[in-house]
């Protein structure tokens, strides 16, 4: 595990023009999917983050044969041997993203031992929606220390309903169902960016699915899936969530930045919440603008009343934009409510940020208010979590001096390259090995 930390000086505006990396919460799933069938796949604009590449070496570990083409982020992968049942468990206890192998070597095999996942330390992230769903198709579960033994003879199509819109169960239950027999309908589905593009790459596999975008799926399970002539060839969509890291990255450090393939769709309510903290986005012919004249200034609820930015399902705000807008809100005047719902350790990482000279209280582990505009001041800090990890770079980048971000191994999970890209963008930002 690498030691490496950020260094990082603060107070450059940032100016330039930059791509988002490619959907790491579509990548992951899609890597599970192409497991149930056994023609060729080539997915591309697959971001080059810890994340995918350990869930690759997890396919390499169960047959499947993984070539990196010509054009970066694409690659060629092809199932010359019959899919392993069982999952390494070192690499997968590493890794939240295995999850959504069940799913899909359930399907196929008809059984999987699924370890225990890693992940993000953000609080208890359950797997019994995954376990339910599952049951219910027919499949039998076995609980160990380690993880869960999931079996199936046969599936069958049956009307779940989803204890929470989970957008890795809604995954495992779609690529389950595609192989059960007779109909699915899954309601309370997440209906995410990444699950409507999972669900479109299976569609061009055969499988079929309706109400792709909604939070009710209805599958009609086939006996088989197959890839086109040459190969079925899916680009992964852009990563929404780093677009709106790099709107708050501009709208803090006073910059500009042109932010380029960028789906307006995915990214509304991001832009709806930024506008109540008075940032705003032009759209322009080929992604979205960043202007420099921002006002900075949160808008009051009618009456006076406190503001409040809360994460909810799809299309709501999301949970993982819920650490950038606190710290986006800690530079812009006024005061805001920021309510993360999902996760009781998420809010966790504010202390860091206060003890940068943000005057933030923490209410209790699911809400916190920000008193803004506040001026920052590089301080030595560790990353606990991907989204974390981000927030703690955009607060460094707007605070007057030095700060060091450790535990970035949590950062490069998430985020390609991420001190290099910026570096473009005129950031004063270095890569030091301890």
């Amino acid at each position: 595990m690498s030691s490496s930390y950020f260094k990082i000086i603060g107070k450059n505006p940032l100016h330039g023009t930059i791509v988002p990396q490619g959907n790491k919460n579509e990548a992951l799933p899609l890597l599970g999917a192409l497991l149930l069938w056994e023609g060729d796949v080539i997915l591309e604009n697959l971001p080059e983050i810890a994340d995918v590449q350990k869930l690759m070496d997890v396919l390499r570990h169960i047959g499947v044969e993984i070539t990196s083409l010509d054009t970066k982020g694409s690659y060629l992968f092809q199932k010359k041997n019959p899919v392993k049942s069982d999952l390494p468990y070192e690499l997968c206890s590493q890794l939240r993203g295995a999850v959504t192998l069940a799913g899909p070597i359930l399907a196929r095999t008809g059984r999987v031992f699924l370890p225990k996942p890693g992940g993000d330390k953000i609080g208890r992230r359950r797997m019994d929606t995954h376990l339910l769903a599952l049951e219910a198709l027919g499949a039998k579960i076995e609980v160990f220390p380690d993880g869960y033994m999931i079996t199936a003879d046969r599936l069958f199509g049956k009307d779940i309903l989803l204890d929470e819109a989970s957008v890795t169960a809604t995954e495992n239950a779609v690529m389950a169902a595609v192989f059960a027999e007779g109909t699915t309908t899954i309601r309370n589905a997440a209906s995410e960016p990444h699950v409507q593009g999972l669900c479109r790459f299976l569609q061009a596999a055969g499988a079929k699915i309706e109400g792709i975008g909604t939070n009710h799926l209805t599958i009609t399970g086939v006996t088989s899936l197959s890839s086109p002539s040459g190969g079925l060839r899916h680009r992964i969509g852009s990563d929404y969530l780093e677009v709106g890291s790099f709107i708050s990255l501009a709208a803090v450090t006073g910059g500009e930045i042109h932010i380029t393939d960028v789906n307006l769709e995915d990214i509304r309510m991001i832009r709806m919440v930024y506008s109540r903290l008075g940032i705003e986005v032009r759209p322009t012919e080929t992604g979205i603008l960043v202007p420099s004249d921002q006002k900075m200034e949160i808008i009051p609820d009618y009456h006076g009343a406190t503001p409040k930015i809360d994460d909810a399902p799809w299309p709501g705000f999301p949970a993982d934009m819920t650490s950038v807008a606190l710290v986006t809100a800690t530079q812009c005047k006024g005061t805001v409510l920021i309510h993360e719902k999902l996760f009781e350790s998420r809010l966790f990482f504010v202390d860091n940020i206060i003890a940068m000279g943000a005057q933030i209280i923490l209410c209790d582990p699911h809400r916190a208010i920000v008193i803004g505009a506040n001026r920052l001041y590089g301080q030595r800090v560790a990353s606990p979590d991907i989204r974390a990890g981000m927030a703690m770079i955009i607060a460094a980048l707007c605070a007057e001096g030095q700060s060091e971000i450790h535990n970035i191994v949590q950062i490069d999970r998430g985020f390609e390259s991420i001190d290099t890209r910026l570096r473009s963008l005129g950031a004063q930002i270095e890569r030091i090995p301890s």
